[in-house]
């Protein structure tokens, strides 16, 4: 059965639920885990085929409210799309599937975007007055079509279309064995999520490749190119840099909150940047009076009170002081002034595959609103940013969540 006949009642039903009404999930039960990549079904997830079929009818049936645009093509040829609905002066930008087997995000904008676009209550009204909502759903389509973390691209691909790396060995980045239980050795990839750079009109140099962890990446793939694409076109259309972007994910699938036994449905997090290399003289202190921290804690905040007040189990992602990824599109876009924030939904398509799918997209769909409406409303501001220390943080497979983000 599709899964999109059955999305739309369900969004509706949670959106307009005031935060104060009983919780309208149930915790997905306490069980067994194993982080053991293995073959699990996926089908309930949206393929790249269906969701361009919904892009479409979205199109049609919103009479308009939602537009659907190319912003880009994988190396596979696959259309890397935009769809935007709303005309407020906020931006609000969201993508999903960097990672291929991250799958939950998909299903959560599609509804988000149904919602906005077809709702005449006075809610979505409101909303699509004072956001301007912008989803790029399945950023990595080659990844999502293989079901795995990278993107399907070689390096020998890489350099014939930039010569100048000729004689360089692969990024860091490059996924080139086996991982997560996925087999890289015939067809090749990158973490696309490693890709991106704060200065956003970097062009690839020779001598700052392989490159490491604690320094920017490249816009060598596609889809980190197209995402930028997105985000400067955003801030040339109303001069500013956009408001908010959210990075849907998926981490370990046996993390539990900490100090009780429950399993974790979704994390969340503001950007690994230290606080000590904003300090005069160090590599971050020209993105000082830009970066945001502070705003980029409120929005998690929010998105964790919107998740948690309705029953789902949310706690801080890991986050160690000296943790420094500039290279994420999360840092990326901090660092020139957008608040960001992480979502790291539980488990992976290797390790859960379709388990809890509803359960855990209801999640996400309930922090992005709690977000939404809290930006609409200005009440985000209101937020103290220093109450994020003191949500309650991630036990057990922490260490394996810092690695697969």
């Amino acid at each position: 059965m599709s899964v999109f006949g059955r999305l739309v009642p369900v969004l509706v039903g949670l959106a307009v639920l005031p935060l104060v009404s009983a919780p309208a999930a149930v915790a997905a039960p306490v069980q067994a885990c194993s982080e053991e990549p293995r073959e699990l079904p996926i089908n309930e997830f949206t393929d790249y085929r269906e969701m361009v079929r919904e892009l479409g009818r979205l199109e049609r049936v919103s009479k308009g409210r939602v537009a659907v645009k190319e912003v880009g093509r994988s190396n596979r040829g696959r259309v890397i799309h935009q769809a935007s609905v709303g005309t407020g002066p906020k931006v609000f930008v969201v993508s999903s599937e960097i990672h291929g087997n991250e799958k939950t995000g998909t299903d959560a904008l599609l509804r988000i975007l149904d919602y906005l676009g077809t709702s005449e209550s006075r809610d979505a009204e409101r909303l699509r007055k004072t956001i301007t909502f912008v989803a790029v759903p399945k950023l990595n389509p080659d990844g999502a079509e293989l079901d795995r973390r990278g993107n399907d691209l070689s390096w020998a691909e890489v350099q014939r279309r930039l010569p100048q790396l000729k004689e360089r060995p692969p990024a860091w980045n490059y996924l080139s064995d086996v991982i997560q239980g996925d087999d890289y050795r015939k067809r090749p990839g990158f973490d696309v999520n490693r890709d991106f750079n704060p200065e956003l009109n970097y062009l690839p140099r020779a001598e700052d490749f392989p490159g490491a962890p604690d320094q920017p990446g490249w816009f060598i793939t596609p889809e980190a190119r197209a995402l930028r694409s997105v985000y400067v076109s955003l801030t040339a259309q109303r001069g500013k840099v956009p408001d908010v972007y959210v990075d849907l994910h998926h981490q370990g699938a046996c993390v539990r909150q900490e100090g009780s036994d429950r399993l974790l449905d979704v994390g969340i997090d503001y950007p690994p940047l230290p606080d000590k290399f904003f300090e005069p003289g160090r590599k971050y202190a020209k993105y000082r009076d830009v970066y945001t921290k502070d705003e980029s804690r409120q929005l998690a905040i929010s998105g964790f009170n919107g998740m948690t007040s309705r029953g789902f189990v949310g706690a801080r992602y890991p986050h160690a002081p000296d943790r420094d990824l500039p290279g994420q599109a999360r840092c990326s876009f901090a660092l020139n002034g957008t608040g960001t924030v992480l979502f790291e939904v539980r488990g992976q398509t290797q390790t859960l595959g379709q388990q809890h799918r509803e359960h855990f997209t209801r999640a996400v769909m309930a922090g992005l609103y709690n977000m939404l409406r809290d930006v609409s409303t200005g009440a985000v501001e209101d937020i103290d940013p220093e109450g994020f220390d003191l949500l309650p943080g991630t036990a057990d497979a922490s260490a394996l969540a810092r690695v697969l983000e």
